[in-house]
């Protein structure tokens, strides 16, 4: 990861670790249409972020994975 996108990961995975975030929440602050702004798509498949599901996606819960936890602590 480039020392830019890296910040801007660990901001987004403090951002997620900070409160309950809905995929609604995350799709409102993350989402972007510029192709140099990754972080949420790039969250995904590094496996930094999961889903704990609810009756439909929207109610979904965004929650770091060990994998994202270690990675913001500096354990990664």
């Amino acid at each position: 990861m480039a020392q830019a996108v890296a910040l801007l990961m660990i901001e987004f995975l403090s951002w997620v670790a900070s409160g309950q975030r809905s995929y609604a929440d995350v799709m409102e602050a993350w989402s972007s249409h510029c192709p140099r702004q990754t972080v949420w798509e790039d969250a995904q498949i590094e496996r930094l972020v999961q889903f704990e599901c609810a009756a439909s996606m929207n109610e979904c819960r965004v929650v770091l994975t060990s994998r994202g936890r270690a990675l913001l602590n500096g354990k990664a």
